[in-house]
C-alpha cells in the first residue's frame, strides 16, 4: 500500500513567486532604484541646458545665477533630509541643529584661513571635531528626554544660542561677527573658485544631496532604522524588546550632526563666506518647517520641502509682489498644511491609493 504524500502547506502570508504581490514587490523595489537614478541623471544634465523659463528664473537654465540657485536647493534639501533623520524617523525635536551646519562652515573656513589648510583636509578636520563634540552633546542633551521631550529640545537650543552668541562676539576676529567671513579662496581649488565655475559648485551640491540621500535611506532601511522607528512610536516597547533607546537615539543625532557639518562646507562654497545666520535658532526652524512642508518621516518629503521653499525664499523678493516673502510663505505654509496634513508628497500617495 503506498502512503499518500501531502504537499507542505505555504504560509498564507508569503507571496508565491509570479503572483501578483510578488511582482509587485518587485516592481517597488526596482522603482525605489530607478526613479531616483532618473532623476540624479536629469539633475546632472541641468548645466548643459541652455532653456531659457521666463518669470520662474531670470536667465537660461545653465546660466551662473540659475546654477548656484538650483545648487542652494539642492543643499538646503539634503539639510532638511539629514534634519528628518532625527524629527522625522526617531522623533527627536532638535533646536540646536544650525550648530553643526555652521559649525561646518566656520570650522572649513578658520582651518584654511588660520591653519593654511586645503579645502579637502579642512572639512575632514572640521567634520571629525564636529562629530565628536556631537557626540558630547548629544549624549547631555538626551539625558534631559527623562524631562520630557521639551527638555530636549531646550538644552540643545541653548548649545545654539551659545555658538550663536559667540559667533556674533568674533572673539579676536575669528568669525567676522554680523558680517560673517568671505570664502578664503587661497585654501579652495581654482575648478570651485569665481562665475565661471559654478556648474563645479552646483555638481558638487548635488553630489551631496546623492550622499545624504543614501546615507539616510539606507540606514532607515535596516535593523536601526526600525528600532528608530519603534521609538518614534512607542519608545518603551523598544526598552523592553531588549534595546537601548539611548544609543540609538545619540546614534541618530551624531549621523544627523555629521551630515549638516558636511552640509556647511557645502553651504560655505554656495554662499562664497560663512554667514551668521546659519548659527541661529531660525535657522534650525527654517528646517523644520522644510521637514513638514514635504512631509516629514517620508523619503522624499524632506527634499521636496527644502528645494521648494529655497525657491521661492530666494525668487519671491526678486517678483516685486509688494508683501514680504517671509509672509507669503507662512501663507502657504499654512494652506499646505490644511491642504496635505502629511507633506506635499502625501498628496501623491493619495492620488495612487
Amino acid at each position: 500500500m503506498t502512503a499518500t504524500r501531502t504537499p507542505r502547506a505555504t504560509p498564507a502570508t508569503a507571496p508565491v513567486k509570479g503572483s501578483a504581490p510578488a511582482r509587485a514587490g518587485r516592481l517597488r523595489r526596482a522603482r525605489s532604484v530607478t526613479v531616483p537614478a532618473a532623476v540624479l541623471v536629469v539633475l546632472a544634465l541641468l548645466p548643459y541646458s541652455a532653456v531659457d523659463i521666463p518669470v520662474l528664473l531670470d536667465g537660461p537654465v545653465n546660466s551662473p545665477g540659475s546654477l548656484q540657485l538650483f545648487a542652494l536647493c539642492l543643499v538646503f534639501g539634503a539639510l532638511a533630509l539629514g534634519y528628518d533623520l532625527m524629527f522625522g524617523r526617531t522623533g527627536l525635536l532638535s533646536f540646536g541643529h544650525a550648530l553643526y551646519i555652521a559649525g561646518g562652515a566656520y570650522g572649513t573656513q578658520l582651518g584654511m584661513a588660520e591653519l593654511g589648510l586645503g579645502l579637502l583636509p579642512a572639512a575632514l578636520l572640521t567634520l571629525v571635531l564636529g562629530t565628536v563634540a556631537a557626540v558630547i552633546l548629544g549624549a547631555i542633551s538626551l539625558r534631559t528626554l527623562a524631562l520630557g521631550g521639551v527638555g530636549f529640545a531646550m538644552v540643545t537650543l541653548a548649545f545654539a544660542q551659545a555658538g550663536s552668541i559667540y559667533v556674533e562676539r568674533n572673539p579676536g576676529g575669528l568669525t567676522g561677527g554680523e558680517e560673517g567671513l568671505p570664502l578664503h579662496t587661497d585654501g579652495v581649488p581654482e575648478a570651485l573658485v569665481g562665475v565661471q565655475n559654478t556648474a563645479n559648485i552646483y555638481w558638487l551640491a548635488l553630489g551631496y544631496l546623492a550622499l545624504v540621500a543614501v546615507v539616510v535611506w539606507i540606514a532607515t532601511a535596516r535593523p536601526v532604522g526600525r528600532v528608530w522607528q519603534g521609538i518614534r512610536d512607542n519608545e518603551q516597547r523598544v526598552a523592553v524588546l531588549g534595546r537601548s533607546p539611548f544609543a540609538y537615539k545619540l546614534g541618530a543625532f551624531t549621523l544627523a550632526s555629521a551630515l549638516a557639518l558636511l552640509g556647511g562646507v557645502l553651504h560655505l562654497l554656495v554662499t562664497a563666506g560663512a554667514t551668521p545666520h546659519t548659527s541661529t535658532s531660525e535657522f534650525t526652524l527654517t528646517l523644520l518647517v522644510m521637514a513638514v512642508l514635504g512631509g516629514s518621516g517620508t523619503r522624499w518629503g524632506p527634499i521636496v520641502g527644502g528645494v521648494l521653499f529655497t525657491y521661492l525664499d530666494q525668487r519671491l523678493g526678486g517678483w516685486n509682489l509688494g508683501v514680504e516673502p517671509m509672509l507669503i510663505l507662512g501663507a502657504l505654509f499654512i494652506i499646505a498644511v490644511y491642504a496635505a496634513p502629511g507633506g506635499i508628497t502625501a498628496l501623491g500617495r493619495r492620488r495612487t491609493s
